[in-house]
């Protein structure tokens, strides 16, 4: 990326006009030739004296003042082309303006439909949301254990739990799912949610209340009767037009089971008669760890909206996870305090997802593959052997802006023996390379506040980068291509059912992969993966589905 500086203009500065730019010309033009032939200023060469003149001459309303990421684009859109909507207090959630000075890749633009409908979904939530007296009649409503025929405002509970990067992606896809049906979308406020994200919605929340009539939610599991695809193998809910459930004989909510272990049933989510018989529950209460987007792009009755709504159809996440999730104040003093002192002023920045499990011991093969993955794509600059000296030593202080590489990773290890390696020898091509690591848990901590932030704050920091390697199959590495809407350099150690030899290969898109996707078409034995040509299978993990453009 080409390095630039971003200035704003003092208060009361304006530009020049231009007549006073093509008088200036004139006067160059004009005093030039007069200048050559009077020998000029005391023995100054024309061009300087001319440099000089014109540099007085602006000065008096140009003192420019940089803002904090001299390298990020010149066209930094505080608003992300409409994402967000003006309004919020600046200072109670600093990240959600800020964010585009931090980020090299100024990202995709939302479709004019996205925005609107991102502006109709937040009126909902304000019309429907808690605190409204449309919610407390929706609460008395499910304490009753009764249907509503025609239900004023309908209502989806999306469970948190497992790890962050699982978090993040669910909350995306059930929020996109929210959207296309027209549900107040609710997050279950456990696990550091409000902890580490901001409210993305104005004048209302995103948060699930304390007193919830079901008080065992986060429980819910396969065992529980209101588990959709359990009242479906049943017969307690039925589609179609002659033998399907009559509305008031429908429950008062319905839970929807999408974890790894779902049931053919429970897929019948993504089949379009279940979703016309959902339509008419006011109450869903959502579990799923993964990124669902890609089954919702097969619901036909889902696909012209979605069209609609993603021209480019591998910016879905990009474009959610951009709307909803801005770090909190304390999260975000974490990236920036880091980005200023150790990324602001690279010429260029690398980013690298180490993925390693606590019972795995520390890999020499993987650390081989991230060197001959960064190396051989011309990622990062190879290392002079012990025989040579090297390129001459650059004069102390030299203007060379280094190449940034931010490790993010449980362990140390990969850290140590990367950054001795470009500290204990010269690149080939005299490039200076600094090597960072935020911090390293060593292990995964699940519910440690502190623990939450760092790797919150780590996994935007990663997306701020110009260019990314990520581990396979990690939801911590789909997150931060997404947020930074980059297609990244997959490392393939660990890559399930694959004989390829190379060490990382450019991803096809920067969606993230939904793991456990519905296999087949609902009315036919039609593989998903072959359905619609912007579904495909992931690379990384053979049998999910990823969104492509």
């Amino acid at each position: 990326m080409k390095n630039t500086t971003t200035h704003v203009e003092p208060e009361g500065c304006k530009r020049w006009a231009p007549a006073i730019n093509a008088a200036l010309v004139a006067f160059v033009l004009i005093v030039l030739p007069l200048f050559v032939l009077l020998g000029g200023r005391n023995g100054e060469k024309p061009a300087v004296w001319i440099k000089t003149a014109v540099g007085d001459l602006r000065r008096g309303c140009s003192d420019e003042v940089s803002l904090p990421n001299e390298n990020a684009p010149t066209h930094a859109d505080k608003l992300l082309g409409g994402l967000l909507v003006e309004g919020f207090d600046q200072e109670s959630c600093r990240s959600r303006y800020q964010s585009a000075m931090y980020r090299r890749n100024a990202g995709r633009q939302p479709s004019q439909h996205l925005v609107s409908k991102l502006r109709s979904h937040e009126a909902l939530q304000r019309r429907c949301g808690p605190g409204t007296a449309a919610y407390t009649n929706a609460l008395e409503q499910l304490k009753s254990g009764k249907s509503v025929v025609s239900p004023e405002c309908r209502y989806l509970v999306s469970i948190s739990y497992r790890g962050l990067g699982n978090r993040i992606i669910a909350a995306a896809s059930a929020f996109l799912y929210a959207v296309l049906t027209d549900r107040v979308f609710l997050v279950d406020p456990s696990n550091g949610m409000d902890e580490l994200f901001c409210e993305p919605f104005p004048n209302t929340t995103w948060l699930l209340p304390p007193g919830f009539p079901l008080v065992s939610y986060q429980g819910f599991y396969l065992s529980t009767p209101e588990r959709y695809g359990k009242m479906r193998e049943d017969g307690v809910l039925r589609t179609g037009e002659i033998n399907g459930s009559a509305a008031g004989d429908l429950p008062a909510f319905a839970y929807i089971h999408l974890d790894h272990n779902q049931t053919d049933a429970d897929k019948l989510f993504f089949c379009d008669d279940d979703q016309r018989l959902m339509s008419s529950i006011q109450w869903l209460v959502m579990r799923t760890d993964g990124y669902i987007a890609p089954g919702l792009f097969l619901v036909r009755a889902f696909q012209s909206e979605l069209d609609a709504l993603f021209p480019e159809r591998d910016a879905v996440f990009h474009h959610l996870g951009r709307y909803l999730f801005h770090p909190t104040n304390r999260v975000w003093g974490l990236i920036t305090r880091y980005y200023d002192a150790h990324l602001a002023r690279a010429r260029r920045v690398v980013s690298i997802q180490v993925r390693v499990f606590p019972w795995q011991a520390d890999s020499p093969e993987l650390l081989e593959q991230i060197k001959t993955c960064t190396q051989s794509q011309k990622l990062l600059p190879a290392v002079l052997g012990e025989e040579d000296d090297g390129p001459p030593a650059a004069a102390p202080g030299g203007a060379a802006k280094p190449t940034a590489v931010l490790i993010t990773s449980l362990k140390a290890w990969y850290y140590d023996k990367i950054k001795g390696a470009y500290w204990e020898r010269a690149t080939a091509n005299g490039e200076v390379v600094v090597v960072d690591q935020p911090s390293h848990e060593e292990a995964q901590r699940y519910h440690v506040k502190s623990h939450e932030r760092k790797a919150w704050a780590e996994v935007y920091l990663l997306s701020t980068a110009d260019t990314l390697v990520t581990t396979a199959e990690s939801t911590f590495g789909y997150v931060a291509q997404g947020l930074g809407g980059m297609r990244p350099w997959v490392l393939r150690m660990g890559m399930i059912n694959t004989t390829v030899s190379w060490p990382c290969s450019r991803d096809v898109s920067m969606e993230p992969c939904y793991h456990v996707a519905p296999v087949y078409d609902c009315r036919r034995r039609e593989d998903a993966g072959k359905i619609v040509p912007h579904v495909r299978h992931c690379e990384d993990w053979p049998t999910g589905l990823k969104l492509v453009d």
